[in-house]
């Protein structure tokens, strides 16, 4: 049965998120809108929200924390909307697994349009996973249900650990993550240890599934910000 996509906005500025409520609205969303921070993060990670539409500056809680804080508990599509328009605050935010970047003033058709196209693209990856246990890219096959690992029909053993984070990078094709956060999602921080065992599992991993480890295929390394694995 096809459901009615939720949309959040956190923004500050009533009469914005009023004017992006509408058009979402219009565009055949339900909306939610929260005016701190802090209402924002809440909701986000409590309710049944699809997509958030995230403020940079906001009181309270800012966007930057809050879009770290929905990453490490969600995988919906997160759009950062600044009228900042430096490179550093881009390269931050996608650094903290936001999916795009939109700069104030934009078109509300704009907007509306990058909300559908982002919603579209998550569908397709979660329909993928929902229809098959496999994941497939490249003859590297992972099949999470007997959580066995195959490189071109051939086995690879890798540790509990090794397939967790294998399977986690495979979920989330093309984002980059950081050394911090794999560490966090998969491990805790109240492991004993430190995030060098990502790299150490990383390596590790290379040299099972990569035909040369020295130029891998599948996990890249994003040098200054972590490591992210090719779609």
């Amino acid at each position: 049965m096809w459901k009615v996509k939720r949309i959040l906005i956190i923004e500050d500025d009533k009469s914005i998120a009023e004017l992006e409520r509408d058009y979402l609205e219009i565009g055949g969303f339900s909306v939610e809108i929260a005016l701190t921070g802090q209402d924002g993060l809440d909701l986000a990670l409590k309710d049944e929200i699809d997509l958030v539409l995230l403020d940079l500056m906001l009181p309270g809680v800012g966007g930057f924390e809050i879009c770290k804080a929905i990453r490490i508990e969600k995988d919906i599509p997160v759009l950062l909307v600044s009228a900042k328009k430096e490179d550093i605050d881009k390269i931050r935010g996608f650094g903290l697994g936001a999916d795009d970047y939109i700069v104030k003033p934009f078109s509300p058709s704009e907007l509306v349009a990058r909300v559908k196209a982002h919603l579209s693209r998550y569908d397709r990856l979660i329909g993928r996973d929902l229809l098959s246990d496999s994941i497939m890219v490249r003859g590297l096959r992972i099949d999470q249900d007997s959580r066995r690992v195959f490189v071109n029909s051939d086995e690879m053993i890798l540790t509990t650990k090794e397939f967790d984070l294998l399977t986690f990078l495979a979920l989330h094709p093309n984002r980059v993550f950081s050394k911090e956060q794999l560490f966090e999602s998969l491990w805790g921080f109240d492991s004993i240890g430190d995030v060098s065992t990502v790299t150490v599992h990383i390596r590790k991993i290379r040299e099972k599934i990569e035909l040369d480890s020295s130029f891998p295929q599948y996990i890249e390394t994003i040098r200054g910000a972590g490591y992210r694995f090719k779609g």
